[in-house]
C-alpha cells in the first residue's frame, strides 16, 4: 500500500483524497489551513487531518501539493527540509510547470505536476467528475511513470507533454473552455440585439452549440466546421459586415473578423474556391480598418 500526503484541502485536493482508492493508498496527512475540511469518504480518517503549522515531517511516497495557484511557490518553500525518504511529490496548477518545484527535487524525490483537465466545483464531486476525466502529466520521469499509474487509479486518462510546453498546453485549455463560454455571451448579446431575452438567447443557442460539440466527437474539424464561412459565401458576409456595423460595438466585430478568419483556413483545407476566399478575406481585410483601435 502506498502512503499519501495532500497539502490543501481545496477542491482539487479535495477531490484527490476521496477519488484514491483505499485499498491501494493510505492517506497519511491531509493538511489544511484555517477551518477543517468538511467531507468524508473511504480512506478519509480524522488522525489523517493536520493543520498547516502543526506539519513537521511527512514521509509519505506521494505528496500532492493541491494549494491554490498563487501559493505554490510559497508551499513548497515550507516543505524544504521537511520531506524524507523516497517517492514524488506533484502540483496540480494547470499553468504552471513542474519547474517551480526544483528546490524540492531530491535524489530520492522526483517532481511532477498531475492537472486533471475536468471542472470540479466541490470536493464531493470528485470521483465522479474525475473518472473518465483527461489528466496532462509532466515532470521527472519517474514522476511521470508514477503519475499515469495514479490517473489510472483515479478511472482517468494521462497523456504526457514535455514541461516547457505546460502553460501553453493551459491557454489551449482555457480558449476551449473558458474562451466558449465568453463566446457564446457575445452570440447571446447579439441574440437580445434581436429583441430576445437572455434566456430565450440561452435556450435557442444551446441546441446549435450542441450539434457542433457533437459534429467535433464524430468528425474532422474541417466536416465539423458549417455556416457561411464553410460555403465562402460571399453574399452572406456582405450582409452580416453590414448589420454588425450598425447593432453592434467594435469589439463584437472585431471578433467575428478574427474567428472568421480562422474559419476560412479550416474551409481552405477542406477544398473550398481559393477565388472565393479570396474575395472574403478582401472584405474582411476592408471591414477591418474600419474598427477603431
Amino acid at each position: 500500500m502506498k502512503t499519501v500526503s495532500v497539502i490543501g484541502l481545496g477542491r482539487a485536493g479535495g477531490a484527490i483524497a476521496l477519488s484514491l482508492p483505499p485499498a491501494k493508498y493510505r492517506l497519511e496527512h491531509l493538511v489544511y489551513r484555517g477551518r477543517p475540511p468538511r467531507f468524508s469518504g473511504p480512506g478519509i480518517v480524522t488522525d489523517a487531518l493536520i493543520e498547516n503549522d502543526r506539519v513537521s515531517e511527512i514521509t509519505s511516497e506521494i505528496v500532492f501539493l493541491t494549494t491554490q495557484d498563487r501559493e505554490i511557490g510559497n508551499a513548497a518553500r515550507s516543505l524544504q527540509g521537511r520531506l524524507r525518504g523516497y517517492g514524488v511529490i506533484y502540483h496540480t496548477c494547470g499553468a504552471m510547470p513542474s519547474s517551480v518545484l526544483a528546490e524540492l527535487r531530491t535524489a530520492e524525490r522526483s517532481i511532477g505536476s498531475i492537472h486533471p483537465l475536468v471542472s470540479i466545483s466541490d470536493p464531493a464531486l470528485g470521483p465522479e467528475r474525475l473518472r473518465g476525466a483527461y489528466f496532462c502529466i509532466e515532470g521527472d520521469e519517474k514522476a511521470v511513470e508514477i503519475g499515469e499509474e495514479l490517473v489510472d487509479d483515479l478511472g482517468g486518462k494521462g497523456f504526457s507533454i514535455d514541461t516547457k510546453f505546460k502553460t501553453l498546453y493551459h491557454a489551449a485549455a482555457v480558449t476551449a473552455c473558458g474562451h466558449l463560454v465568453a463566446l457564446f455571451e457575445v452570440s447571446v448579446e447579439m441574440m437580445m440585439k434581436c429583441g430576445l431575452s437572455e434566456e430565450k438567447a440561452i435556450e435557442i443557442l444551446l441546441p446549435l452549440v450542441d450539434s457542433t460539440v457533437a459534429n467535433l466527437h464524430s468528425q474532422s474539424i474541417e466536416d465539423s466546421l458549417t455556416g457561411t464561412f464553410a460555403r465562402a459565401d460571399i453574399e452572406t458576409l456582405t450582409r452580416h459586415l453590414s448589420t454588425l456595423n450598425e447593432n453592434v460595438s467594435d469589439e463584437i466585430l472585431e471578433i467575428y473578423l478574427l474567428l472568421g478568419e480562422r474559419s476560412l483556413e479550416i474551409a481552405a483545407r477542406r477544398g473550398v474556391s481559393r477565388e472565393r476566399l479570396d474575395t472574403l478575406r478582401t472584405k474582411m481585410a476592408i471591414a477591418k480598418t474600419k474598427l477603431k483601435w
